[in-house]
C-alpha cells in the first residue's frame, strides 16, 4: 500500500510541476484521445474524477486507455518537444505506474507505443536523451573539447534504448533512431575530446557501430553493414577489453553467415571472437563465442568439434556471472537453441525439437522475440524431419507473424528455408494456407 501511495504522490507531483489542475489534465486527456484517434472519453467532469482517484489516498490504477493517454501527455515537454530519457517526466510517469502495481512488461509496452508514434512523426534520437543533454550534445558537436560525462552517458543511453526495442519496433525505425548517435560518436572521436573521456566515448562508438551494422544487414544494406563492422572492429581494437572485440566479431559473423556464400567468412570471424573472448573478462561472451563455434562446426558436419565447443559453452554459462561485464548477453535459454541446431545438423531430430521447444519457452522477453522466432522456425524444421509436416506448418504461421512485426531478415530467411522443406506436400491445403500467409505478410 505504501508503494501505491507513493505512486499516487508521483502522479500528483508531475501534474503540479506542470501547473495543471485536475480539470486541466482531464481536458488534455480528452484532447489527446481525439488527436490520437482513440475512442472518445466521457465528459471532462467524469475524466476529472478519474484523475482525482489516481492521486487519492487510496489510489486506483489508470486503465490501459488512460495509461496510454497519460504517457503521451508526459512524453511531451511543455514546449512541445518529445523527451523520453532518464530524468524526464515520462520516465517518472512510468516509475509511478510501477509503484501503483503495473508490470514492467506493460510499462515497456507503453514506452514502445510512444516511441513508435515519435518515429511516425519524424522524431528521432533526441527524444531518447535525458533533459539537458540535448544542449550539451549540441555544444560538444560544435566543439568536441566541451564534451562532458553527461553527453557520453546520453549517447550510451540512446544505443541501449534502441537495442532494447529490437523485437518491438521494426528494424528500419530502429535504424533511423540510431543513425544520429553513430554520426555523433564519429564526430566527437574526430575532435579534441578530453583525454579521460576517450575510452568511454570509444565504448559508445563500438556499441553504436556494431548495432548499426546489424540493423543495416537487417534492412538488406550489406555494403553499409560491412563498413560499420569494420569501424566497430577498429575502435574496439583501441580498447583494453577483449570481450568487446569478441562481441563485434560475433555480430559480424552472424550477418556474414546469412549474407555470404559458404561458411569460411563466418568461421574466421568466430575463431577471432573465441581468441578474443578467451583473454576477456566476460565468461558469457566466451560462452556465446563457443556456441557459435559449435553451430558452424555442426553445419560443416564436424560432430566432435561441435560437441567440444558446446561443452566449453556450458562450462562458461554455468559459471558465476556476478561480476560479468555483459550479464545479459547470453543465457542457458540461448545455448539450448544452439544445442538444438547442432542436433538438427549432426544428431537426432527429436532431440533437436525438444531443445528448440525449451529455448523458445525461455525466450519470452520482448528483446528476445527475434531470437524466439528463429528458434521456433528451426523447431518446425525438426518437426518436418520427424515426419510431422502439418504440425511444422502450424508452428511456421506464428513465425510469420513475428518476422513481419520486427522486419528481421534472419527469421525471413529461415522461413524460406523451412518452406522449401515442405515442397513434397505443396499440394496440401495447409501448405497453401501457409503460402498465402507468407505472401500476405512478407510478400514472399
Amino acid at each position: 500500500m505504501e508503494d501505491r501511495a507513493a505512486g499516487a504522490a508521483v502522479l500528483k507531483r508531475l501534474r503540479k510541476r506542470r501547473g495543471l489542475s485536475l480539470a486541466a489534465v482531464a481536458r488534455a486527456l480528452v484532447q489527446l484521445a481525439g488527436d490520437l484517434h482513440q475512442p472518445a472519453l466521457p465528459a471532462v467532469a467524469s475524466v476529472q474524477r478519474s484523475v482525482a482517484r489516481w492521486e487519492s489516498g487510496k489510489p486506483v490504477m489508470p486503465d490501459e486507455r488512460y495509461q496510454l493517454l497519460l504517457a503521451h501527455l508526459y512524453a511531451r515537454a511543455p514546449g512541445g518537444s518529445l523527451v523520453l530519457g532518464a530524468g524526464s517526466d515520462f520516465a517518472e510517469y512510468l516509475h509511478a505506474l510501477g509503484l501503483l502495481g503495473e508490470s514492467e512488461r506493460r510499462t515497456a509496452e507503453l514506452r514502445t507505443l510512444v516511441l513508435r508514434a515519435a518515429t511516425d512523426a519524424g522524431g528521432g534520437m533526441l527524444a531518447l536523451l535525458a533533459p539537458g543533454v540535448q544542449a550539451g550534445l549540441s555544444a560538444a558537436l560544435e566543439d568536441p573539447s566541451r564534451t562532458d560525462q553527461d553527453t557520453i552517458d546520453g549517447l550510451a543511453s540512446v544505443v541501449v534504448d534502441v537495442n532494447a526495442e529490437i523485437g518491438s519496433l521494426p528494424m528500419v525505425r530502429l535504424q533511423l533512431l540510431l543513425a544520429p548517435a553513430v554520426e555523433a560518436s564519429r564526430r566527437l572521436l574526430a575532435g579534441p575530446v578530453p583525454e579521460p573521456l576517450l575510452p568511454q566515448l570509444r565504448k559508445v562508438a563500438v556499441a553504436a557501430a556494431t548495432l548499426a551494422g546489424r540493423l543495416a544487414f537487417e534492412t538488406r544494406d550489406d555494403a553499409a553493414s560491412r563498413a560499420l563492422y569494420a569501424e566497430a572492429t577498429g575502435e574496439a581494437g583501441r580498447l583494453a577489453e577483449p570481450w568487446r572485440q569478441a562481441n563485434v566479431h560475433m555480430s559480424h559473423a552472424l550477418v556474414t553467415l546469412y549474407s555470404a556464400q559458404g561458411l569460411d567468412g563466418a568461421r574466421r570471424l568466430v575463431d577471432q571472437a573465441v581468441r578474443a573472448a578467451r583473454t576477456g573478462e566476460s565468461s558469457l561472451t566466451r560462452a556465446r563465442a563457443h556456441a557459435l563455434q559449435a553451430e558452424l562446426a555442426a553445419r560443416a558436419g564436424h560432430e566432435r568439434q561441435a560437441h567440444t565447443a558446446l561443452g566449453l559453452a556450458w562450462y562458461d554459462v554455468e559459471a558465476d556471472h556476478s561480476c560479468d561485464p555483459a550479464p545479459m548477453s547470453f543465457s542457458a535459454g540461448h545455448l539450448k537453441g544452439f544445442e538444438g541446431l547442432c542436433e538438427l545438423y549432426i544428431g537426432d531430430a527429436a532431440e533437436a525439437h525438444d531443445r528448440f521447444a525449451q529455448a523458445a519457452e525461455a525466450l519470452r522477453a520482448p528483446r528476445e522475440q527475434v531470437q524466439r522466432a528463429i528458434v521456433t522456425t528451426d523447431q518446425a524444421l525438426a518437426r518436418i524431419r520427424l515426419g510431422e509436416p502439418r504440425a511444422a506448418a502450424d508452428l511456421l504461421h506464428g513465425c510469420v507473424a513475428a518476422a513481419s512485426t520486427t522486419g528481421g531478415r534472419v527469421p525471413a530467411l529461415r522461413l524460406r528455408r523451412a518452406r522449401r522443406e515442405l515442397r513434397p506436400w505443396r499440394r496440401e491445403d495447409w501448405v497453401a494456407d501457409l503460402d498465402d500467409h507468407l505472401m500476405d505478410v512478407l510478400g514472399t
